[in-house]
């Protein structure tokens, strides 16, 4: 009778080691990551048929389905829709269940950057009127430079703020020859033909 009672504690014992292998599996065998509001659920061969369920902060679920997982899976969630903040992401089978937890945010978005706003128009054979606009900083780089060997001619820096219009005088050579080369404090640049 003591044999029967050992043989049966022991199997107990295995079984119950075995549960808990078998959550530590389903834990090994997927994975959850959440970048801004896009999640993905990662399941790896081996976790057969489950059950995929997206749930908000107090529980309720808002999106569920169900999977076979015969080969490596991934399932993406989209979640623009929804606002930011922290989601559960409950991974089930027969035998077990995990919950993850992950955070969705906003993606920052890139400042807009504006091209170097410039217009010049030939007043005469020997005169360009150049303006620049919308500028953020002071100091705009104006050089005057050869169509022909690029030799500068002329070279200043205007520091007047958001923008100038200024009239140039070449002395000796058509605006035809000639090319405007202008770089603002930003580094933004714009070459100018005529």
């Amino acid at each position: 009778m003591k044999t029967l009672f050992t043989f049966a504690l022991a199997g107990l014992l295995a079984t119950s080691s075995f549960a808990a292998n078998e959550n530590e599996d389903l834990m090994a065998l997927s994975n959850v990551n959440a970048k801004f509001k896009h999640v993905n659920v990662l399941l790896k061969d081996g976790v057969g048929k489950a059950k995929i369920a997206i749930m908000d902060e107090n529980g309720k679920i808002l999106h569920q389905r169900k999977v076979k997982v015969t080969n490596d899976l991934m399932v993406p969630y989209n979640l623009d829709h929804l606002p930011c903040g922290e989601y559960q992401v409950m991974i089930s089978t027969e035998d077990e269940e995990v919950v993850y937890t992950v955070e969705t945010f906003e993606k920052e978005k890139a400042p807009i950057e504006y091209p170097l706003m410039a217009y010049g128009h030939q007043i005469d054979d020997e005169t360009i009127n150049l303006a620049v606009i919308g500028l953020e900083n002071p100091g705009v780089e104006v050089k005057i430079r050869m169509e022909n060997g690029n030799k500068i001619l002329f070279q200043e820096t205007v520091t007047q703020p958001e923008g100038f219009r200024k009239d140039y005088k070449l002395k000796g050579v058509s605006p035809e020859e000639v090319y405007f080369e202008l770089k603002d404090s930003l580094g933004r640049t714009r070459i100018l033909h005529f």
